[in-house]
């Protein structure tokens, strides 16, 4: 679960969780717009010490804004996981994403789920992050990951 196109260094990171081993990857995708509302991740980004992207928090594209380069994300994340090698499938999600990656784990029979996303301090100290509900939802082990901000 991802909510940003993956940078080369998180494709890196994830492909190689496995060694050796055959993964194929299952990638819902939410924009970043839909997560969360504006004061949480403005808060996030001061948190960070991100001033300027706290200030910049009203230009994130939300609702149908948000599908466009979020299927773009999903695209670029779908192609550079294929490129390293994996199989990869994946979907943009709208509403309701962990009971979306409820229905995915139990389709596709997975063994564990990533959430890789940026940091989300207020959410993530209230336990209410994708990673922490997930782990109460998915019946998989839940790997919470902090994607890589650059390429």
């Amino acid at each position: 679960m991802i909510e940003k196109a993956l940078t080369s260094a998180d494709v890196e990171f994830v492909t190689t969780l496995h060694g050796d081993e055959p993964v194929t990857f299952h990638v819902l995708l939410q924009p970043r717009g839909d997560q969360a509302d504006r004061l949480l991740r403005a808060i996030d980004d001061v948190a960070l010490g991100e001033l300027d992207e706290a200030a910049r928090e009203g230009e994130t594209p939300e609702g149908a804004d948000a599908a466009g380069p979020g299927e773009q994300a999903l695209r670029v994340s779908l192609a550079a996981l294929r490129g390293a090698g994996c199989a990869a499938q994946g979907r943009l999600i709208e509403d309701h994403p962990l009971d979306a990656l409820k229905v995915l784990v139990d389709e596709v029979g997975a063994d564990e789920v990533i959430v890789l996303t940026d940091p989300h301090y207020v959410e993530e100290f209230f336990h209410r992050d994708w990673a922490s509900r997930a782990r109460h939802k998915v019946g998989v082990p839940v790997l919470k990951l902090f994607s890589h901000s650059e390429a």
